[in-house]
C-alpha cells in the first residue's frame, strides 16, 4: 500500500502520555462539539478531535490524536474498565465537516499486532485496500488495535498471560461517545469482523441492542457455548498461552451460553446482517499471485492447507446460522462461496460486498 504502517504502530505503542482533552477542559457538551467544534473547519483533523472529544460516562477519554500516513489518524483512548490506552486507528469520513455514521472494524485472532509485537501486523489497514475504498465515503471508519484472543468480550477475571480484557464494555460504552463526539457522528453505527471476530461483532449487536444497525461477519464461528464451538474457543485462547476459564469460566459455566450468539439470535431483529465466507476449496485468490503470496511457495502452502481448514469449518458454522436465521424468520444476506480460504483477500472482497447493506443501514 505504500504506507509504513509498521513505523505509525511502533509510534503509537509507545504513545501512553496522559493529556487530558481540551474539550474536558472547556467543558464543552457532547452534542455542542459534534455540531460545531469550536475551531476553524480547515483546522488539521487531529487537532478538532482533540478539541471536540468529549469523555465518557465513566471518564474513559482521548489521550491523543495525531496524523498518521494518508488520511489516517492515530488516536490512542484510556479504557477505565481495562485500565490502560488502546490504538484506534481512524479514517475520517470523506467530507469530515459533515456529520458521518461510524463503521467499527474489528481485526483477528491477533487483534491486528501478529503476537502482540508492534510490526507490519495482519490488520485491516496492512491486508486490504480499506484506505482508499473508503476515501470517497460518507463513514468514519474505526478500527481498534489489539485483543488478540480476547474474542473481543469482558473476561470474567483477568488472565496471568493476556492480562484485562473489557472490550465488550470498551467497544460499546466507552468508545462510541469519544468517537461520535471527536469525529461528528451522526449516531449511526455499523460492526464487521472476521475470523475471531464474527462472533463479536453478533455479541456485540446483542449486548447493546440499538447501539449497532448492521453487523457484517466473514469467515468465522457464532457458536461458541456446544463442544465444538468451546473446542474452538480453547484452541483460540489457548494457543496464545491464556486461559479459557478466565474469560466465560469452566465450561459448565451459564457465561458461555449468555455469550452464544447462535443462541441468543432472536436478539437480531431489526438489525440489518451479511456474513460471508469460503469453504476451503481453492479459489482463485489462492495462487502464487495471490494477495499476501508474493509468489511465496510456503505462504501459498499454508493458506491452502491451514486456510482451507479454518473455512471449511466457518462454511459450516455459516450454513447453521444461515438456518437459524430462516426458522427465526429474521431476514440476512448470506454469502456462501464455493471456493475461497480463510485469508485477508477474500475479506476484502467480503468487505466490499457487504458495504450497500452496511451502508443503507447507517442512512436509513
Amino acid at each position: 500500500m505504500g504506507i509504513d504502517h509498521a513505523e505509525r504502530f511502533r509510534l503509537a505503542a509507545g504513545t501512553r502520555v496522559a493529556v487530558m482533552t481540551v474539550a474536558a477542559v472547556l467543558g464543552v457538551s457532547s452534542s455542542d462539539a459534534m455540531a460545531a467544534p469550536d475551531v476553524p473547519v480547515d483546522t488539521p483533523v487531529p487537532v478538532r478531535a482533540m478539541a471536540a472529544a468529549q469523555p465518557a460516562a465513566n471518564g474513559s477519554r482521548l489521550v491523543t490524536a495525531r496524523q498518521g500516513p494518508g488520511r489516517l489518524v492515530d488516536l490512542m483512548v484510556h479504557s477505565e474498565s481495562m485500565g490502560r490506552s488502546i490504538a484506534v486507528e481512524v479514517l475520517p469520513a470523506a467530507d469530515n465537516s459533515r456529520p458521518a455514521p461510524t463503521l467499527l472494524l474489528l481485526n483477528g485472532v491477533d487483534g491486528g499486532t501478529d503476537t502482540g509485537i508492534w510490526t507490519d501486523g495482519s490488520n485491516w489497514l496492512t491486508k486490504t485496500d480499506v484506505e482508499e475504498f473508503f476515501a470517497d465515503k460518507q463513514v468514519t471508519v474505526v478500527m481498534p488495535v489489539g485483543g488478540g484472543a480476547s474474542f473481543y468480550t469482558d473476561w470474567l477475571a483477568d488472565d496471568p498471560r493476556l492480562g484485562r480484557h473489557r472490550w465488550t464494555t470498551f467497544l460499546t460504552k466507552e468508545l462510541p461517545p469519544v468517537v461520535d463526539s471527536a469525529f461528528r457522528g451522526t449516531g449511526a453505527s455499523a460492526v464487521a469482523g472476521l475470523s475471531m471476530s464474527s462472533a463479536a461483532v453478533f455479541q456485540l449487536a446483542i449486548e447493546a441492542p440499538g447501539t449497532y444497525r448492521a453487523v457484517a461477519a466473514y469467515s468465522g464461528c457464532v457458536r461458541t457455548s456446544d463442544p465444538g464451538g468451546q473446542a474452538l474457543v480453547d484452541a483460540v485462547v489457548i494457543g496464545h498461552q491464556g486461559n479459557p476459564f478466565n474469560m466465560w469460566g469452566p465450561p459448565t459455566d451459564p457465561r458461555w451460553a449468555a455469550n452464544d450468539p447462535y443462541l441468543r439470535a432472536a436478539e437480531l431483529r431489526g438489525t440489518a446482517v451479511y456474513v460471508a465466507t469460503g469453504n476451503g476449496w481453492p479459489g482463485s485468490l489462492d495462487t502464487l499471485d495471490g494477495p499476501g503470496i508474493h509468489r511465496n511457495p510456503v505462504k501459498l502452502a499454508d493458506q491452502l492447507l491451514i486456510g482451507g481448514v479454518l473455512d471449511a469449518v466457518a462454511d459450516l458454522c455459516t450454513r447453521q446460522l444461515r438456518d437459524r436465521l430462516r426458522e427465526l424468520d429474521i431476514p440476512a444476506t448470506f454469502d456462501i462461496r464455493p471456493s475461497g480460504t480463510h485469508s485477508w483477500g477474500y475479506w476484502e472482497q467480503d468487505l466490499h460486498k457487504s458495504w450497500p447493506l452496511l451502508e443503507a443501514a447507517l442512512t436509513r
